[in-house]
């Protein structure tokens, strides 16, 4: 006997389970009962799941009968004619949507010519098992799937064209690519995507090759030459806002110019963009510290007292100025009101990025790497046919990571380039390399994508062949302009009087374990000192109890609470985190002793 459960229901039972999956399948198939259900068995557990709840994952696959795919060539030949569609292919029991669960109970082929009596269904293509934008990386059978799955989470951070209307949004983390390309190596997703529409990269000539040893590792050289033709260029966008709140009792904020006798007015400089209103005009050039929006708040405390005090009317300044770091051009300012109907201003600023050392760049086949040189374009390397690379890209990632991917698309690319038109690379349906060869031969180049390059400091032709072609490549939002952060002294805590934490707030630049050896290991040791004393406190502690005194300003000598004034009291220098937790196991009654031993 089975158990059977309808939407994690129990139900009943049946004696034979696979009879019973068979005659609800049958059902399904045939139209009695709604394509929408899925039934599996589960072994370990003994029993049926009928599942028809909302929000499941579910796929078309083929239904393959005695060793047949139920998709024929007739069939194929009528959906080309447009005779039939794909709803017509789901009802008459052709294609069926499987959720995971029935999937288990499957034996998936990926191609027709596999099929044997055993298997249950059939891909529509080998495609499927890839999503939306995975399939978007070509040539991705030649390469594995860690670096597939980094190449596809890596396509949702380039730059390109997010959305046309991206002038009258308000988006917390947009960039524009200046100049996005359609690629040449594509895939078949593309054109079902509408990628070209809104391409998220560039066509870069491409040399893998070492040089001056600024490309170890994942960085990259590029060409300083093509950087300033417009290489890689992006504006970045970054909105401020700012409300009238209306708190009770009748006082509200107020947007204007703040007035010098408000507390915690700025300098007079700080002030110098805005308008009489109080707001910034459009096409300010700002800087740090620069107030885009002026804005006064009424006092925060207010008591019976304070009511017939002067100092009332004092308003306190809550202006928005740029944080460190930031500057760029006032893009837009729009006047609207939030959803309590209080006016609010918000303001985009907007910052052209030119790439810079220390930006991220990265193919779509997971090989990210950093800018580590900027070269002037008469040092670079250059072919024999007068080609100089944009990007220079170290052989040394390829052997361990087996991109073999990122070899094929550059010598596609050349290809693609020469001929002057894309080149579709869809997965397991890509062009026969060997052909590409003879193609690339035909032209006039070498058949296996290596040139004669020449030393552009020395003008000595290179030894070694350099392998050289076109290949896609994205700029990524990891920008060092939005990472760069220093710090001397600054914000503590209230509560541990360490640094406060985040680049945003101005907080400390974190040390840990590794950053700790390293410094060790340079002989630093001293630097590890002032770097780890940033709550360092003086405490008296008492010899004879071990706890921790207080000292007395009265009779100006430390005092130990519970020994009185007789005691002898020494001055310790300790972590305030490490007081704190003392202070903490007293709360729970734990009586923490301090033992003290001479230095010497």
């Amino acid at each position: 006997m089975v158990d059977v459960y309808l939407n994690e229901k129990y139900v009943g039972v049946v004696d034979n389970s696979n009879e019973f999956i068979d005659t609800i399948r049958k059902k399904r198939r045939d139209g009695t009962i709604s394509p929408e259900l899925n039934i599996s068995y589960n072994e370990e557990l003994n029993e049926v799941s009928v599942e028809t709840n909302k929000g499941r994952l579910r796929r078309p696959i083929i239904i393959v009968e005695n060793g047949v795919s139920k998709l024929t060539e007739e069939l194929i030949e009528k959906i080309k004619s447009g005779e039939k569609k794909w709803a017509d292919l789901v009802e008459e029991g052709v294609i069926e949507y499987l959720d995971a669960a029935e999937e288990e109970n499957t034996l998936i082929a990926l191609d027709e010519e596999e099929i044997t009596k055993d298997h249950t269904h059939l891909e529509i293509s080998p495609v499927t098992v890839l999503g939306v934008v995975t399939s978007l990386v070509p040539y991705s059978n030649f390469g594995s799937s860690s670096r597939l799955i980094r190449g596809s989470k890596i396509q949702k951070q380039a730059l390109g064209l997010y959305a046309t209307n991206f002038l009258l949004r308000m988006d917390t983390d947009a960039s524009i690519l200046h100049y996005p390309q359609k690629p040449i190596v594509k895939s078949f997703m593309h054109d079902a995507f509408g990628y070209d529409e809104h391409p998220s990269g560039q066509n870069l000539t491409i040399a893998v090759m070492s040089y001056e040893g600024y490309n170890m590792q994942d960085s990259i050289i590029l060409n300083k030459g093509s950087v300033q033709r417009g290489l890689a260029r992006s504006t970045f966008f970054k909105p401020f806002s700012l409300s009238e709140v209306r708190y009770s009792g009748g006082l509200m904020d107020e947007i204007s110019v703040p007035d010098p006798e408000v507390k915690g007015y700025k300098s007079e400089k700080d002030y110098k963009n805005l308008e009489e209103d109080g707001i910034i005009f459009p096409e300010a050039n700002v800087g740090t510290d620069d107030v885009l929006i002026g804005r006064t708040s009424p006092p925060r405390f207010l008591s019976g007292a304070d009511e017939f005090n002067v100092a009332v009317t004092t308003r306190r300044e809550s202006s928005i100025a740029i944080g460190e770091g930031n500057k760029g051009l006032v893009d837009a300012v729009f006047l609207t009101e939030n959803d309590e109907g209080n006016r609010l201003v918000q303001v985009r600023l907007r910052e052209q990025r030119i790439p810079e050392i220390g930006d991220k760049f990265a193919s779509r086949h997971g090989q990210k790497g950093v800018v580590g040189l900027l070269v002037p374009h008469e040092d670079m390397p250059f072919s024999d046919k007068g080609i100089t690379p944009d990007l220079i890209f170290s052989p040394h990632s390829i052997p361990s990571r087996m991109t073999v991917s990122h070899l094929l698309e550059i010598l596609t690319g050349k290809v693609g380039s020469l001929r002057g038109s894309q080149i579709d690379a869809t997965t397991f349906d890509t062009p026969d390399e060997g052909e590409l060869r003879k193609e690339l031969l035909g032209m006039g180049f070498r058949e296996d994508g290596t040139e004669v390059f020449y030393n552009g400091l020395t003008g000595e032709r290179f030894k070694a062949k350099i392998y050289t072609g076109n290949i896609y490549y994205f700029k990524l939002k990891h920008m060092v302009a939005n990472k760069l952060h220093a710090r001397a002294s600054g914000r503590i805590q209230l509560l541990t009087r360490q640094p406060v934490e985040g680049r945003a707030m101005g907080g400390g630049l974190r040390l840990g374990e590794m950053e700790k050896d390293c410094l060790v290991a340079h002989g630093a040791s001293l630097l590890l000192k002032e770097r780890f004393d940033s709550d360092k406190t003086i405490v008296h502690v008492c010899e004879e109890c071990g706890l921790i005194g207080t000292y007395d300003s009265y009779k100006n000598k430390p005092l130990c609470p519970r020994c009185g004034s007789n005691s002898k009291v020494s001055s310790v220098e300790l972590s305030y985190a490490f007081k704190l937790l003392l202070d903490e196991l007293k709360s729970l009654m734990v009586y923490p002793r301090i033992k003290l031993k001479g230095k010497f």
